[in-house]
């Protein structure tokens, strides 16, 4: 059981998984004020150099499309002691914001993303890893309700990308992450008993 302070856990998956699902019920079962989250999806680079043609056809699915060496300093920052300003990324335009998140360093920090584990420098420091697995089909409906509803997508737009980078880059560097987990959650968030868990693990490295 890990026994450094803060305890990091890093929550993998392919989009549409459950992940942030599983995430947020983290979050929000054990307190606020107790656990940080962060979303590796905030450390997508910027491309202002591109136009915003050319934005839209980045494979943001491909582990070079994030700052992941930037998280990985953030969290070596916050497992000091000290908080950090993380970017926050529209995903209409395909940029960072102007302004930042503030996150403190708290006892537990959630570390989530479809790629938290298929990094090295990011397994380094997550003690424990978690692969929310769920069916594709599932997957890519719940990817394509999202996009259309809240990302401003077409449907069209989203079932190109899924099929020219999204599919291929879950199998090449998703999936085979899920090797490197300690606890594989069938499901996601409609696991109730994974959930519960796992809650009960982060109480007691809370107490």
């Amino acid at each position: 059981m890990p026994t450094k302070t803060p305890v990091i856990i890093g929550i993998a998956g392919g989009t549409g998984s459950g992940k942030t699902t599983v995430a947020r019920s983290i979050y929000e079962t054990v307190g606020r004020d107790r656990i940080e989250w962060i979303s590796h999806d905030s450390y997508y680079r910027e491309f202002e150099g591109l136009a915003a043609e050319q934005r839209h056809r980045v494979n943001f699915d491909h582990p070079d499309s994030l700052e992941s060496e930037l998280l990985a300093r953030h969290i070596d920052v916050l497992c000091k002691g000290s908080a950090v300003d993380i970017p926050i990324y529209d995903f209409t335009t395909h940029s960072r914001k102007a302004e930042t998140q503030r996150v403190e360093s708290r006892k537990v920090i959630i570390v989530e993303g479809i790629l938290v584990l298929a990094e090295m420098e990011l397994r380094k420091r997550i003690d424990i890893k978690l692969f929310v697995d769920t069916p594709a089909d599932i997957r890519f409906v719940r990817r394509l309700v999202r996009d259309v509803r809240t990302r401003g997508r077409t449907l069209e737009s989203v079932v190109e990308q899924y099929l020219t980078t999204v599919r291929p880059m879950h199998d090449e560097f998703v999936e085979p992450s899920k090797r490197y987990a300690d606890l594989i959650i069938p499901e996601g968030g409609e696991n109730q008993v994974a959930l519960d868990a796992i809650v009960s693990r982060v109480e007691h490295l809370l107490a």
